[in-house]
């Protein structure tokens, strides 16, 4: 009788529970991880100077950057 319930799921239910939760703790993590790493790299692109400072993003004369 009790080996019966053991296959029906009765005690495996907490172990799938644990094993669940266990699986999103660590995705969280990696997540946090790559976010940090992205919003570290943002920081470092807007401290860096643009090669052509004084271009304008809507340049009306059609003349390109730098001649």
């Amino acid at each position: 009788m009790q080996d019966d319930q053991d296959k029906r799921g009765g005690t495996a239910k907490p172990d799938v529970k644990d094993s669940r939760h266990q699986r999103l703790k660590v995705a969280l993590r990696e997540n946090l991880k790559r976010r940090k790493s992205q919003a570290r790299g943002r920081s470092d692109d807007a401290a860096a100077p643009s090669e052509i400072a004084d271009a304008s993003l809507d340049d009306a004369g059609g003349a390109k950057p730098g001649q």
